[in-house]
């Protein structure tokens, strides 16, 4: 994408930041968003990524393993392909590239190898936004997941690193997706996207991940019996499972970005923190990438 950028030295610490152009349909937003397993990224944005493509911006789904030990009945190469299959589905309906990496589920380590990687990735999408989750997490393929994308956050605009790749010329803006845990320390929603609108389109996507959101994850919370038989059945009671609660810390991000009217009317939303190693966007900078906060 080409933009007229102001390069700007923040801080003791030299850390570069960039004031971006505004989009244009000829130069739509670019989002990228990683996840450590094939339904990760459509749990966390997959509201935000329809909202972007409903709006003719670009959005790529990648799964940093294929998958292949999150079932209860089968694994290996059957789940993985299984598994694949259903992340190409869930990206058709949403209208997202949607990218598996060939590494084993469970097994995901931050290594020179995957670094490099996920610095191709960005460099290759020329992305506006990165996101990912945070490097705290229960599942050590979430924490790797978010350690692997911090440490691409500056190197994806050194020249010397993977120098077969072009870098890009700006520092994306990196983001964290909202997760429950408290220590080191919480996370901070520091946007919030009403995607009450699109809800629907994102328990569509989700529903494609039939192995995962029918099988495997109420089989680990022992609610498979719980699991409706029928189709249309089936997609009510996932709507009602993955309604995430919008807490008083996110109902404060809302009415920031929206005002207290039209946040008062918000059903789903999603929420995301600003990393600090990535661009650090000023307010009018958040509101040209996120043309949907108004």
């Amino acid at each position: 994408m080409k933009k007229y950028l102001l390069l700007v030295f923040c801080s003791a610490l030299f850390t570069p930041c960039f004031l971006a152009a505004q989009s244009t349909p000829d130069h739509p937003i670019r989002v990228i968003v990683f996840g450590a397993h094939p339904d990760d990224c459509d749990i966390e944005a997959g509201g935000l990524a329809a909202l972007y493509t409903a709006a003719g911006h670009k959005v790529k789904f990648v799964s940093l393993t294929n998958g292949d030990m999150g079932h209860q009945d089968i694994g290996g190469g059957d789940l993985a392909r299984r598994r694949l299959a259903e992340a190409k589905e869930s990206g058709r309906r949403l209208g997202v590239e949607y990218e598996v990496l060939d590494n084993h589920d469970a097994e995901l380590v931050p290594s020179l190898e995957n670094r490099l990687k996920v610095i191709r990735l960005i460099r290759e999408w020329n992305a506006d936004i990165v996101i990912s989750s945070r490097p705290n997490d229960y599942h050590p393929d979430h924490r790797n997941t978010g350690i692997l994308v911090q440490d691409a956050a500056y190197l994806v605009i050194v020249p010397n690193v993977l120098s077969s790749v072009p870098p890009l010329k700006k520092n994306p803006v990196f983001l964290y997706v909202r997760d429950y845990f408290q220590r080191p320390n919480p996370f901070r929603p520091d946007i919030a996207v009403d995607i009450t609108g699109v809800y629907d389109k994102k328990i569509n996507a989700l529903d494609a991940h039939v192995s995962q959101v029918y099988e495997w994850l109420p089989w680990t919370e022992q609610q498979l019996d719980q699991v409706p038989k029928d189709a249309t059945a089936r997609k009510t009671w996932l709507a009602k499972n993955y309604a995430a609660p919008i807490t008083p810390e996110i109902r404060a991000s809302l009415e920031k970005w929206y005002g207290k009217a039209k946040a008062s009317k918000v059903v789903h939303a999603e929420a995301y923190e600003i990393c600090e190693y990535g661009r650090r966007p000023s307010e009018e900078e958040i509101r040209q990438l996120f043309p949907m906060l108004k």
